[in-house]
């Protein structure tokens, strides 16, 4: 079931805001955001009745660039609502692959119930000086699933 989400359409041509079931390349039963590019998802976990993915988004274009984390949730995990971009870029680079958690014991100390991403930064600027230190482990939390 996890390999079905990796399928996402990548054309560039010019992406419709608004879903359409007459558009030839989207897949009807598999999440697709409503614009723009998507790539991995990461992060699917499952909170208070709902499923909840993540996936590494471009908000500004159809073809790679510049990496955010979406978000859409689920009850069924055929009708997807999507819900504001979830991590942005930052001083440390844009936002690479990870995974969530649900802290439901609050281990981590961040609150009960925390959603927990762990993720990889990639900074450009940096990986462009050849150091190879240009990519780090980083951990973000919600209290408000998502």
């Amino acid at each position: 079931m996890i390999a079905s989400f990796f399928y996402g359409c990548t054309s560039t041509r010019m992406v419709q805001q608004k879903s359409s079931d007459t558009e030839p390349y989207r897949p009807k039963y598999h999440f697709t955001p409503k614009a723009h590019w998507m790539n991995d998802p990461n992060g699917m976990v499952y909170l208070n009745g709902k499923y909840h993915l993540f996936f590494q988004y471009n908000p500004d274009s159809t073809v790679w660039g510049p990496m955010h984390w979406a978000h859409a949730i689920s009850k069924d995990m055929i009708h997807w609502e999507e819900k504001l971009i979830a991590l942005y870029p930052d001083s440390l680079g844009t936002i690479f692959s990870g995974s969530a958690v649900i802290d439901k014991d609050n281990t981590a100390g961040f609150g009960k119930n925390a959603m927990v991403a762990i993720f990889t930064h990639h900074n450009k600027k940096i990986e462009d000086q050849k150091t190879g230190l240009h990519q780090y482990q980083s951990l973000a939390y919600s209290l408000d699933e998502g």
